[in-house]
């Protein structure tokens, strides 16, 4: 393919722009801030690196955008973005299955009510949105989501989102946990705007193999 012929994340932008409104108006509140800094460019076969699974996961979480129920603290991050296919194409109706660390750094393994885990669906662009808090690093760790993302009938992908070293929240000093994990990797950072009272906006795209 032509380079020019290539679908980049740039060229997503307005499209990502109307996947929020139609996101706000189905009732997931997306919140306005600054610009994000363009992403790299979505490349051919540049398919998103696994990671661990961790020992955390429960199966069955709700189906749920925003993980900020009822006693959920803590700096607020609203995350968006695209799954795509290798070629670069959205692909609606993936699954994305999210859980995280509070703002203390623990799971919620035995609570019924799933706390910081929910499952969503992309919509008919490819596109998602979650809604959640900054998780705070606990020992060995950096903060990080875990999620696992599928195409329909497709292989699951499991992996990992991090931080840039600049992210402040709970006293952290994020580059060097960064520095430190044994786990990490850069290609899943997400693009992250300036803090902006206590939220964070961010973009992280998908790209499956």
């Amino acid at each position: 393919m032509p380079e020019l012929d290539k679908p980049t994340r740039r060229t997503f932008m307005a499209t990502s722009a109307a996947a929020a409104i139609a996101l706000t108006a189905a009732g997931t509140t997306v919140a306005r801030s600054a610009p994000l800094p363009l992403t790299p460019t979505c490349v051919d076969d540049d398919d998103t690196p696994s990671n661990i699974e961790g020992p955390y996961f429960k199966r069955n979480s709700p189906e749920r955008t925003n993980l900020r129920t009822t006693g959920v603290t803590g700096v607020v991050l609203s995350l968006t973005g695209f799954v795509y296919t290798a070629k670069c194409a959205p692909i609606p109706h993936a699954l994305l299955d999210f859980w995280q660390a509070d703002d203390r750094g623990v799971y919620d393994n035995s609570s019924p009510a799933f706390k910081m885990r929910g499952h969503q669906f992309t919509n008919a662009s490819g596109a998602y949105v979650l809604e959640t808090v900054v998780p705070k690093d606990y020992p060995g760790r950096t903060p990080h989501i875990h999620v696992k993302v599928q195409a329909a009938n497709g292989p699951i992908l499991t992996t990992q989102l991090f931080f840039p070293d600049n992210l402040q929240a709970y006293g952290m000093n994020v580059a060097a946990l960064n520095r430190r994990d044994g786990f990490i990797n850069r290609e899943c950072t997400v693009a992250l705007s300036p803090l902006v009272g206590n939220r964070y906006t961010a973009k992280f795209d998908f790209v499956l193999d």
